[in-house]
């Protein structure tokens, strides 16, 4: 049965037939065979969305989107050509199929080259509820980002100023097909609204944000609580002293400790792994964790934001352990990687969906209880990341905490360590866990790092 993919944008309603759209991924892929291409693979995607900014209370931007592309990449033998366009007529499928075709001639073998094995596509996949398509006009959208932004701003008389509220919908569609018979499409949304401001008092000022974002509209915070919540940040920030250098326990907040999560991902990734390029080179079976840790991909959660039913590649995609017990289990692999690695892909081409790691029970402030003096990170500057070393240095702003309490905001330090070292001396994780990204955890407690800030 044909279906449609809808988006409401102010008065404009883009429609596209599903069918006609597979109709022509099979059109570009026999174009390819004709060709001569021993294997070929094509994707299709379509976008459409509104963002709306409002500043001041005024309207600072209106955005509507509509975006398509096309990609195949052919292969002949172990030569690899490419090529995308955004015309999706007849003649432009042809010339941009021949175009492929043309790359592939010229370019040097590669072994390791090819579409993902035929035993490893997901010929049969879920349904993971995650298109809900939000019926919001610019009108609304505008109403909405304003409301919020006013609820930011009455807060309290120090917030001063605002960078804006944004309210943003998007639907988009993807198919992905390729020579061995598998043809898999699904729609997906993700609708966002979120806010920024300045609190100001004496000279100094601060600035700090809150947002949501969900597949669903109904999901996403109210605008009312992003609003005070934006607000409540930066006034926290105010007045901010400086630490001496020392070594004190760390509480990474959730939206930090994501980043921490981050580079564990990247250290582990196909590419890093056979350009011998991380500090987590030929670490599998080797604890890098305590005990109990426990990091794990859940890529089929219903209406999740980093859920996707198969990867990049048309691969059958599942939920396992990257680490159990402390011990890495797994890498993070492609088809291509995993050749390079001699083993098979974990259906991770485009990325992770989903990871979560393992949480204790407390809450951010039983975290603080738990460490009683140390600091509390809420933002993480600077690209101080070594992913071949480990090395880890960033500069941070927070707040200082005593007997389990926060007791003043604090910036201008460094954070200073090697992530081998802050994954084993990982004390806790909280069950605050941020749900807005495919990476999912709590805040971290890190029993010690260097600080470096005044003498």
């Amino acid at each position: 049965m044909s279906q449609t993919i809808e988006k409401q944008a102010g008065r404009e309603t883009e429609q596209f037939d599903t069918n006609s759209l597979k109709e022509t991924v099979d059109f570009m892929l026999q174009q390819a065979k004709s060709k001569g291409a021993s294997a070929t693979e094509a994707g299709l995607s379509v976008e459409t969305g509104l963002s709306v900014t409002v500043r001041m209370g005024e309207v600072e931007t209106i955005e509507y989107n509509r975006d398509r592309s096309f990609g195949i990449t052919v292969y002949f033998g172990q030569r690899k050509g490419s090529a995308s366009t955004t015309d999706f007529s007849r003649q432009a499928v042809i010339d941009t199929v021949n175009a492929a075709c043309d790359i592939a001639r010229y370019t040097e073998e590669d072994k390791y080259s090819g579409i993902a094995d035929k035993d490893k596509q997901a010929f049969d996949y879920p349904d993971l509820d995650l298109n809900h398509p939000w019926d919001v006009s610019a009108e609304q959208a505008i109403e909405m980002a304003t409301q919020c932004e006013a609820k930011s701003l009455e807060h309290d008389k120090r917030i001063t100023n605002s960078e804006g509220a944004y309210i943003t919908a998007h639907q988009g569609y993807r198919i992905y097909a390729n020579s061995h018979g598998f043809v898999g499409d699904y729609s997906s949304t993700r609708h966002s609204n979120g806010c920024t401001v300045i609190a100001s008092e004496g000279e100094g000022m601060e600035r700090d944000y809150w947002y949501s974002i969900a597949r669903n509209a109904s999901k996403l915070d109210e605008l009312d609580m992003v609003g005070e919540m934006a607000a409540k940040r930066a006034l926290q920030r105010l007045n901010a002293r400086q630490v001496k250098t020392q070594k004190v326990p760390v509480v990474f907040h959730a939206e930090v400790a994501r980043g921490l999560l981050g580079h564990l991902v990247r250290a582990l990734g196909g590419g890093a792994q056979y350009r011998r390029a991380s500090f987590l080179v030929d670490k599998l079976g080797e604890k890098i964790f305590p005990d109990r840790i426990h990091i794990d991909e859940r890529p089929h959660l219903k209406q999740a934001i980093g859920s996707a039913p198969f990867d990049g590649e048309g691969v059958k995609n599942s939920a396992h352990d990257l680490v159990k017990d402390g011990v890495i289990q797994s890498y993070v692999l492609d088809t291509y990687s995993a050749r390079r690695l001699d083993t098979v892909t974990t259906g991770n081409a485009g990325g992770m969906h989903n990871l979560f790691i393992n949480t204790d029970d407390y809450d951010l402030d039983g975290l603080l209880k738990e460490m009683g003096t140390g600091i509390l990170v809420t933002e993480v500057m600077g690209q101080g990341v070594n992913i071949v070393t480990g090395d880890y240095s960033r500069g941070g702003t927070g707040f200082w905490v005593e007997n389990g309490e926060i007791q003043y905001p604090i910036e201008e330090f460094t954070l200073a360590s090697n992530l081998e070292e802050m994954y084993q001396r990982l004390a806790l994780v909280g069950n605050d866990v941020d749900l807005r990204s495919s990476l999912c955890t709590g805040s971290w407690l890190i029993d010690e790092m260097t600080i470096a800030g005044a003498e």
